[in-house]
């Protein structure tokens, strides 16, 4: 057999002590499926963690241990930008390959970090950067190689998705289901980064960019988080035989990649619709292949961790590819291009006349409604009552759409911020632009 390849962990958090554990669990089969042994000779930490067995491998505080003729390949696994760069620069620079789970490192300077791979003629593997239980990065590299891509959309953030499931299974309001995400360990303390779709939206700007062989660019993403979605607004949409679910979309135009994370109605008879708690799923529509759809848990220390093991098994093989430089750098259309029918929640004061207003400014704006719900009973909003009006348009464009909410809000018989959330018909979407 080959000499092993000799790993370098940095970072023994929950997704590093899992690695480990799979390394040394597992030791024998992974030795057969990469055709070598797969050994964990140095580990560098904050701190070292005595319940996680190291075996023979060294350890250090010092993240500049792993530098060294010893180790074969970097696993960065300490998150951030900051020092996770330089200890993969230091690892490139040194003509080690590297396997990264750090999707906001990739999101922020992975160009330059293929870039440099390739000059050095090393791979760069990040299975586990982007819905770790799913090999969806394999998929796009391999599987559908053979494609022009066309399209992608899905829920790559568990946690979001966890919490619009609650919303909707349990009618818990946004507070609650976060609470308990949070109690769970689906949530971080500070939740911002997955409520407010920051996450998801590295997620895509990297799928993305494989799909569509362009670089990265996860500032050229739409982004909008869930944290506007109340109850109302899930039980508005099940009467309109939608579920409401938080989406990334990127799509090839003729002239540059739309981009968009956001709350999204999805009709009830769409795969999508049915994926709950902290599952991800992606949906990729390939030119011979058409569409498929790809699923599994998101995130975690032993699914993520397999996706990290999976890329050293590749690169034990010598099948883990050296990045290849992208054919353009597509330009980002943002929201310009979107057309689609829209979910709209209208506070309106209890008095007539305020909807024959609503429908008049629709109708300037050439915004068809497709449905209507007006609950007869008023809700009480401080000292003034109120109805919500809930319609659903026909297809529209963004812009268009835009201009009509901001003049219904002036409406003097509206009261309050009006919701407006997408409709994404994923079946349609897949097959067209």
């Amino acid at each position: 057999m080959s000499k092993p390849l000799r790993v370098g962990l940095a970072g023994l958090g929950t997704v590093g002590a899992s690695v480990v554990r799979l390394l040394v669990e597992n030791r024998e089969s992974l030795a057969r499926r990469g055709g070598r042994a797969i050994e964990l000779v140095r580990v560098a930490s904050r701190s070292f963690k005595p319940d996680v067995g190291i075996g023979g491998a060294s350890f250090d505080t010092d993240l500049n241990s792993l530098d060294t003729a010893d180790v074969d390949v970097v696993v960065e696994l300490i998150g951030g930008e900051g020092d996770a760069r330089k200890l993969v620069e230091t690892a490139i620079a040194g003509g080690r390959h590297v396997v990264t789970a750090n999707k906001a490192l990739l999101a922020g300077c992975g160009n330059e970090l293929f870039s440099a791979a390739r000059e050095a003629d090393v791979a760069l593997g990040y299975e586990a950067s982007v819905a770790g239980g799913i090999p969806i990065v394999n998929a796009l590299q391999k599987g559908l190689a053979a494609n022009r891509l066309e399209a992608l959309a899905g829920i790559v953030n568990g946690t979001s998705n966890y919490i619009l499931t609650a919303m909707e299974e349990d009618g818990q309001d946004f507070g609650n289901a976060l609470a308990e995400a949070q109690r769970l360990g689906y949530a971080e303390a500070d939740p911002t980064f997955d409520v407010e779709g920051i996450d998801a939206a590295q997620k895509l700007a990297i799928l993305a960019a494989l799909a569509f062989d362009t670089g990265i660019d996860a500032a050229g993403v739409h982004v909008e988080g869930i944290s506007n979605v109340d109850v109302e607004d899930i039980r508005y949409a099940r009467e309109l035989g939608f579920s409401i679910k938080h989406l990334g979309i990127a799509r090839r135009q003729e002239d540059g990649i739309e981009a968009r994370v956001h709350p999204a109605l999805v009709p009830e008879s769409e795969l999508l619709a049915k994926v709950s708690g902290v599952t991800n799923a992606v949906m990729v529509h390939g030119d011979a292949v058409g569409s498929t759809l790809h699923t599994g848990p998101g995130a975690g220390g032993m699914p993520t961790a397999s996706a990290v093991v999976a890329d050293l098994v590749e690169l034990a093989r010598g099948t883990l590819p050296v990045p290849a430089a992208a054919h353009a750098q597509l330009p980002s259309l943002g929201l310009a291009g979107v057309v689609c029918p829209h979910y709209l929640k209208i506070p309106a004061i209890d008095q007539p006349g305020v909807f024959a207003e609503v429908a008049d400014i629709l109708s300037r704006h050439r915004i068809s409604i497709e449905a209507v719900i007006q609950r007869p009973q008023a809700i009480r909003s401080g000292e003034e009552p109120w109805v919500p009006i809930i319609i659903l348009t026909n297809e529209v464009a963004e812009n268009e759409v835009e201009v009509a909410v901001a003049e219904l809000g002036k409406l003097a018989g509206v009261s309050g911020s009006i919701a407006r959330i997408r409709v994404v018909d994923l079946s349609a979407m897949m097959l067209g632009p």
